[in-house]
């Protein structure tokens, strides 16, 4: 449910960290190390980047962001009050490049990116498939999903170290910490319980009802898968270039 609007968002952030130093395209603004005000040229390389986000750069992978489209995302919660299993494929995630970069805080001697991003919406659709327990209920269905979300916080810290590929010194993520917020959500599950109407009517208003009970469930499960996505995403990136290449002294 709320968990698609937050990969949307997680994943725009992820494209920010790992192309905000990739300074070999000529549209990205060049940044150094030795810049006393390293967080402001990246901020507004960030800004440079925008434009291009909405087609995408297919030389670096990445594709376009309008709509940003994932293959599938797994969740697997099996305690707490929320204990399901749910699948989502063909994501769509309308209204990333839409996002307002709040904060860039980049610490070199500790190798370490924290980053700060604001969205006032996502629109998210994909096909899911799920069983479980939400709260109280049981909960099955397979078909359509459509999720709106609005004023969404995220945050990011990245911990890196310095690895040496093919001889060259690259940047290497470890860690790719995520919290995010959400400050309103609406969501439909098409087919829900085999197609029954009155059942499904009753559970979609349930969950647009109780959304804030069930992310707070979900939210220690989706932080650390997303940031896990993230940080495979990242180093496809960092280990094709060498660090005096993307972010020369």
């Amino acid at each position: 449910m709320k968990s698609l609007g937050l990969t949307g968002a997680m994943l725009l952030l992820g494209y920010f960290a790992a192309t905000s130093g990739d300074n070999i395209p000529p549209f990205l603004k060049v940044c150094r190390r030795s810049d006393p005000k390293l967080d402001e040229c990246v901020m507004a390389a960030v800004e440079e980047l925008r434009p291009h986000l909405v087609k995408g750069i297919p030389e670096f992978g990445i594709p376009s962001c309008e709509p940003l489209e994932i293959k599938e995302m797994v969740l697997d919660q099996g305690q707490g009050v929320a204990r399901l299993t749910s699948t989502y494929t063909d994501i769509k995630v309308h209204g990333p490049t839409n996002f307002r970069l709040e904060t860039v805080r980049i610490d070199l001697d500790r190798r370490r990116v924290f980053l700060k991003l604001w969205l006032p919406y996502l629109r998210m659709t994909s096909h899911y498939k799920m069983d479980g327990r939400l709260l109280v209920l049981p909960i099955t269905g397979s078909g359509y999903y459509e999720g709106n979300y609005t004023d969404i916080q995220a945050v990011c810290t990245l911990h890196g170290e310095h690895v040496s590929i093919r001889g060259q010194t690259h940047f290497s993520v470890k860690n790719f910490d995520v919290k995010f917020s959400i400050g309103g959500a609406k969501v439909f599950l098409g087919d829900l319980f085999n197609g029954d109407r009155e059942l499904g009517e009753a559970m979609n208003l349930f969950l647009n009802e109780n959304w804030k009970n069930v992310a707070t469930e979900l939210q220690p499960l989706l932080e650390a898968k997303i940031g896990d996505v993230f940080r495979q995403f990242s180093n496809s990136i960092y280990h094709k270039f060498p660090l005096d290449q993307i972010l020369p002294p």
